[in-house]
């Protein structure tokens, strides 16, 4: 995969407890800071090819260790996503592995010519678009590509930042919320 999309970028959890996945990673595994969102407002989504009437809702906090990403996602309803599939399938864990892209339709082309289906796709808000891919030949390999647009790139590089020389303090930036 590295020769046609560079490296990967992010590793993606799906958790039951979110605030204890990231208490769990900062604390005990110093990686943070998380930036959290309760609710990132999910606007497009699709499962398997068809819109849902019905959108995940979803919490997402990501935090780095070093050049990886850590992603936790945890879904706060019974709408049909490869999260949910993922949760009731197999628990908690190692969801997907992302690879990052200013050229979405292209990549995603790639994927559908390489015999990758598209598992479910959508757009958060304004920023860029993400599909994740999953193989017939490849059980438990699902693949996330994702649109760096809409401001998408500069979060995520705020993001690693942060994580450079973190000294534990502020371990978890609650983002959306009002004190």
């Amino acid at each position: 995969m590295s020769t046609l999309f560079g490296g990967a970028r992010q590793v993606g959890y799906v958790v039951r407890d979110i605030e204890k996945a990231m208490a769990h990673w900062s604390g005990k595994m110093k990686v943070g800071p998380w930036f959290y969102k309760e609710n990132v407002g999910v606007t497009e989504f699709s499962y398997y090819g068809e819109a849902l009437a019905t959108l995940p809702q979803l919490s997402i906090a990501i935090a780095n260790s070093g050049s990886i990403q850590i992603e936790l996602i945890q879904q706060r309803n019974d709408a049909p996503s490869l999260y949910r599939d993922f949760l009731n399938e197999s628990g908690e864990g190692a969801q997907h592995i992302a690879y990052w892209t200013t050229e979405f339709d292209l990549h995603a082309k790639e994927f559908l010519a390489a015999g990758y289906v598209e598992g479910h796709a959508g757009r958060m808000g304004t920023r860029g678009r993400f599909a994740y891919y999953v193989h017939p030949d490849v059980p438990g390999g699902t693949i996330e590509l994702s649109e760096t647009t809409g401001g998408k790139a500069e979060y995520f590089k705020t993001i690693e930042e942060a994580s450079i020389g973190w000294d534990g303090t502020d371990p978890i930036r609650r983002l959306g919320v009002t004190k």
